[in-house]
């Protein structure tokens, strides 16, 4: 029994099809496929919704994707550098002959900056320069020597403002992470566990940035072979829900079961093993379930609302209640063009206090197939919210007048250009590291030791883990049930990992 159908559910209850010995049966609360990483469809417009690259330091998912949507043919025989830990791979793959060239993985080039004071800069940040016509001599020197100084005396890393001043100093923290991060979470970085950033920003090192710029100031016209963040991905050709609805596909030919519109709402505990599940279905039916195994990427604050026969300590209860989410609104906007004229960018993150965007997808330069008319812009406007606050609360015609209105306040497009809005909303798209998040070993010592259950993906573990290590949890996992493994360390250990890099095909 597999909760949830998203990234790790699905690739979960694909490994069960393919092992020949587990036979998965898939409950997903909504009526869509692939959880965040769905793509919605706005008259013949598609939207992917916070932006997926199909990019891994892992064979197994790089391999796995492309298994399952082979690469366009044109890019037959590409070959992707990989490394990390000291050490070089070389991924080769292939388009089988006679390829379907509707499901298929298209090579995206990749471009992201940051917006800040009207400017736009590379992202992750190059000392190149035209970086250091627009900081100018005196906002570079403060860089520098905050930079020196945070080396020179490391502080304790507390919180996650600790963590971002001990690598990139106080100067460049106000400048490009404070504000933004403090959009995404709605708190403070001083209140902001350090687990985030040693999860999200690996690799990433001023003192490699120095050393890069310097190579190519003595030899202008050379490149360095290592990058912090790949130049290149692939990426559905109509978006990552094509991904996991091609998955869904096949789990339900391999034998399987995929079951939408049907909510976990009760989940019994026997002598330390889930006996059942009830699902409550859309009309309002319920049903109790049993299995051997059970997987759940549900949010753990509502797994564990929903144990019955299992005692849970009063305090125990009340971490996973407060444990805090960060949820989600995209406001697409069809525009006939933009006032800049044609930017080749993903995403531009938001540096400007003068709106509440934290970030702007160009949906033609993911894929031109999620566009229907190519003569067209599609942009998603990313707002980041809490369930009940203000900006949640607004009325999907408020919210997209606000999306029009910050264009125009950022100088990128009238609202004479307007041709098209839509509003998609997300609860609980982002497990946030403060609150009751400090004591969650509670939680692992609470859920661990039931032998069946396994947690996986992003909300199932609280955890804010990419597409890919969403997948490998949800692979370890079926690993586990299939070796008889009981010791679930080896799903926690995903992402845990030091600092890696990707390279440039």
């Amino acid at each position: 029994m597999i909760i949830g159908a998203g990234p790790a559910g699905l690739t979960a209850a694909w490994e069960c099809v393919q092992s020949g010995r587990l036979r998965p049966i898939v409950l997903e609360a909504s009526d869509d496929l692939g959880g965040i990483s769905r793509t919605v469809n706005v008259r013949g417009n598609r939207m992917d919704i916070g932006g997926h690259r199909f990019f891994s330091k892992s064979d197994r998912v790089m391999r796995w994707w492309t298994r399952i949507l082979p690469l366009d043919s044109q890019a037959n025989g590409s070959r992707f550098l990989l490394k990390y830990q000291g050490a070089h791979r070389e991924l080769i793959v292939d388009t089988p002959d006679g390829s379907d060239h509707r499901n298929v993985m298209l090579i995206r080039r990749r471009l992201s900056r940051i917006l800040h004071h009207g400017k736009l800069f590379s992202y992750p940040l190059k000392l190149d320069r035209h970086t250091l016509r627009s900081l100018g001599a005196v906002k570079l020197s403060r860089i520098v020597v905050s930079y020196l100084k945070a080396k020179l005396k490391q502080r304790p890393e507390q919180s996650l403002e600790d963590f971002y001043i001990n690598r990139f100093g106080g100067e460049l923290y106000r400048t490009f992470f404070k504000d933004y991060t403090e959009k995404v979470w709605g708190v403070p970085c001083s209140s902001i566990a350090p687990d985030w950033g040693s999860q999200r920003i690996k690799g990433l090192s001023i003192s490699e940035t120095l050393l890069h710029a310097v190579r190519q100031w003595l030899r202008p016209g050379t490149e360095s072979r290592e990058t912090s963040l790949i130049e290149h991905f692939l990426y559905p050709k109509y978006g990552p829900g094509q991904m996991w609805e091609t998955v869904a596909e096949q789990v339900r030919g391999g034998g399987g079961e995929v079951q939408t519109g049907t909510r976990i709402t009760g989940v019994e505990v026997e002598a330390g093993r889930v006996r059942r599940v009830q699902a409550t279905r859309a009309n309002g039916s319920r049903q109790w379930l049993e299995g051997d195994h059970f997987i759940s990427t549900m949010p753990i604050n509502e797994l564990v609302k929903a144990l019955h026969g299992l005692q849970v300590p009063p305090a125990v209860r009340r971490v996973a209640e407060e444990l805090p989410f960060r949820d989600f609104i995209t406001v697409g906007v069809l525009l006939s063009s933009l006032q800049t004229g044609p930017l080749q960018d993903n995403w531009i993150y938001i540096h400007d206090p003068r709106v509440q965007v934290g970030r702007l997808q160009i949906f033609n330069n993911w894929s031109p197939y999620l566009v229907q008319d190519p003569s067209t812009t599609w942009v998603g406007l990313e707002y980041f919210v809490s369930q009940g606050d203000a900006l949640w609360c607004q009325n999907d015609e408020q919210l997209a007048a606000r999306a029009v209105a910050e264009l125009q306040t950022l100088g990128l497009a009238q609202p004479c250009q307007v041709l098209d809005t839509a509003v998609v909303r997300v609860p609980k798209a982002y497990p946030a590291y403060f609150g009751s998040y400090a004591d969650f070993g509670q939680l692992r010592a609470l859920l661990d030791p039931i032998e069946n259950l396994y947690l996986v993906g992003r909300n199932g573990m609280h955890r804010y883990n990419n597409q890919d290590h969403s997948m490998l949890t949800a692979m370890a996992a079926v690993e586990n049930m299939l070796s008889g493994r009981r010791d679930k360390s080896n799903l926690w250990d995903v992402n845990v990992e030091g600092d890696y890099h990707e390279e440039r095909p």
